[in-house]
């Protein structure tokens, strides 16, 4: 979705439109970040996770309105219902984006394109919101190009562009570099895919870890990852990479309420309350670790998991610490339901 929270705002609110618009944060600048920002707040360099104080010097006329997640919510349920018409393979990544393997293709349309098309138009008509689209024959290579031609824009990468488009790619537009990843790599001349695709896999690893095995792969149209339904497991989860690694207490609890509305609205969807709720955290450098707590008794609130994960998140001491990804899942579940089943292994055209 195209500035989501935001668009949402703006539609629902005449007076908002055209208009640099914040979603979160402070219109006194006393604290808060931005949780989503209009296009036309963007103009001004404004964007999520921002501090209110530092939106409001770039730009002193800029609205701010207070976050309403049931709405959104609400709105990314009625997204997720025009996509089960098209394929039941669908894996959310937030309450605003998800990959959709259309290979599936319920409506028997025979091309991806054109279910792209047709699900961004039935977005526009149905929601009156903006979506953009990316096409391709993996998860990152799709994810890349969805970002391409935004706002409303729909963008094709076929296989035989996979790699010329990943070769002219800035280091910093790889889904997953963050900004001391992508600083550390132009020290070392690495500023386009072209240049990462000069080092082997084995000086790809001993420089970025196990992210290197992943890069090597990648800058070469490489990306096995299946999509992932939601389905019946013994934990439920969702996690974000960041654009830049967050070193503010304040950026890292808006963005566990994002995850937390994302986690809260896959609990309901499936009817499911769980009792030990985790956070998962990956620093600057990849490490990884997670903190868990169990309940008395097992909830699916967004208030409840967010608080919990906000308490787990600060007991690891944040003192001089960069986070690159955070995470929530539940688990212990009460209660199970049956999940939607994949489907079947037909063929369609990417075009």
């Amino acid at each position: 979705m195209d500035a989501f929270y935001a668009s949402v705002e703006q539609r629902d609110n005449p007076e908002y439109r055209g208009k640099p618009l914040v979603v979160g944060g402070s219109p006194q600048g006393r604290g808060g970040v931005v949780a989503a920002a209009s296009y036309e707040a963007r103009k001004f360099g404004i964007r999520s996770a921002m501090p209110s104080k530092k939106a409001l010097e770039l730009c002193p006329d800029v609205l701010f309105v207070r976050p309403r997640f049931p709405e959104y919510k609400d709105v990314s349920k009625k997204i997720r219902e025009i996509f089960h018409r098209y394929t039941d393979i669908i894996e959310p990544l937030s309450l605003d984006e998800a990959y959709l393997d259309v290979s599936e293709d319920k409506m028997k349309i025979g091309s991806a394109i054109e279910i792209a098309r047709q699900i961004k138009d039935a977005i526009k008509t149905e929601l009156k919101l903006t979506a953009s689209a990316g096409v391709s024959i993996n998860k990152f290579v799709a994810k890349i190009a969805s970002d391409i031609n935004k706002p409303d824009g729909l963008t094709f990468i076929g296989p035989s562009q996979i790699e010329e488009f990943m070769e002219r790619l800035a280091v910093e537009k790889f889904y997953g570099v963050g900004k001391v990843t992508a600083d550390k790599m132009k020290k070392m001349g690495l500023h386009t895919g072209a240049d990462l695709k000069n080092l082997t896999e084995e000086e790809l690893i001993f420089n970025f870890g196990k992210a290197g095995r992943f890069y090597y792969g990648i800058v070469r149209g490489i990306d096995d990852r299946e999509v992932q339904p939601d389905r019946e497991t013994k934990s439920l989860a969702a996690e974000d990479t960041f654009a830049y690694d967050l070193t503010d207490p304040a950026e890292m609890n808006v963005e566990l309420d994002k995850i937390a509305a994302t986690v809260c609205d896959r609990l309901q969807k499936y009817n499911l309350k769980g009792r030990t709720i985790t956070v998962k955290i990956k620093y600057s450098d990849f490490k990884q670790i997670t903190r868990s707590r169990s309940l008395a008794q097992p909830v699916n609130d967004v208030a409840t998991i967010a608080a919990n994960a906000k308490n787990l998140l600060l007991a690891t001491d944040l003192t001089d610490k960069k986070i690159r990804l955070l995470g929530i899942s539940l688990s212990n579940f009460r209660e199970q339901k049956e999940q939607p089943k994949k489907g079947n292994d037909a063929q369609l055209s990417l075009f």
